[in-house]
């Protein structure tokens, strides 16, 4: 049986400091209300220490990668992977095939995209065949209307992508994601609990690994996200940048509840 998986997941914006533009850290409560944590790269070797199974990076600004050849997001990457040894998905502005090719050559191990599936119904099925499912992530964000229906959302939830989440899952999976990172953009940062009815309706229709992010403010929640939402994973990143227990506590709690979990020893 397939170990559950803890990620801790640093959300990348851009500041310009003594006239140098450098990648921060930030936390963020429904995709807004941004606070800035510091140092991503001190961050993912705390992370490392304590205990994590993988990271998940995602430069939320969108800024441009291959387009770019001085990327900040290239570089951040780099640094990340020369410091840390554990499985690394980045994602966010991932817009040509291209793209796929630098994050992988800096130390990516997969990528997550989500607006380009949108604008290239084919982008799934071309990075699938050429760098294998394993390495292709679909973030799909989501929110629930009064009904308790989910429905996907894009550009960082600012545009309703009209079409249900159930339906848009199953088109990412028979193009040929490898993995689906489900984010409840309503529980982003507030702490209240996963949305693990969701992530089981999902999880439970899928051939593929499922990770739910957005909510996690207690142990137990993480808990809940395993058992009851049958997710192979559970992200967080307010959590961990700003509530008390590490990934390491998180993992204990987590193991005595009985879930198939890596232990450290």
């Amino acid at each position: 049986m397939l170990k559950k998986r803890l990620i801790p997941k640093l959300l990348i914006k851009y500041q310009t400091l003594a006239k140098k533009r450098k990648p921060i850290l930030v936390t963020t409560r429904a995709f807004l209300d941004e606070i800035t944590v510091g140092d991503p790269v001190s961050q993912a070797k705390i992370y490392e220490a304590q205990f994590a199974d993988e990271l998940i990076v995602l430069n939320i600004e969108g800024c441009p990668i291959a387009s770019d050849p001085q990327s900040l997001i290239l570089d951040l990457v780099e640094r990340i992977a020369d410091e840390v040894f554990m499985p690394l998905t980045v994602g966010g502005g991932v817009r040509t095939i291209e793209d796929f090719q630098y994050l992988l050559e800096r130390g990516a191990d997969k990528i997550s995209i989500n607006t380009i599936m949108f604008e290239n119904t084919g982008f799934i099925s071309e990075a699938a065949y050429r760098y294998g499912s394993q390495c292709v992530v679909a973030s799909i964000d989501f929110r629930t209307d009064e009904f308790g229906e989910a429905y996907v959302v894009r550009d960082r939830a600012k545009t309703d992508a009209n079409v249900s989440l159930i339906d848009w899952v199953e088109k990412v999976v028979s193009s040929g994601a490898g993995e689906i990172l489900l984010t409840d953009v309503d529980r982003d940062g507030s702490g209240a609990g996963i949305n693990w009815t969701i992530c089981k309706m999902i999880a439970s229709s899928v051939p593929i690994p499922v990770i739910i992010s957005g909510g996690c403010g207690l142990a137990e929640h993480f808990v809940d996200g395993f058992q009851k939402g049958l997710a192979e994973g559970v992200a967080a990143g307010t959590f961990f940048c700003l509530r008390d227990q590490n990934p390491m506590q998180t993992r204990a709690h987590i193991h005595n509840a009985g879930v198939s979990i890596r232990v450290e020893t």
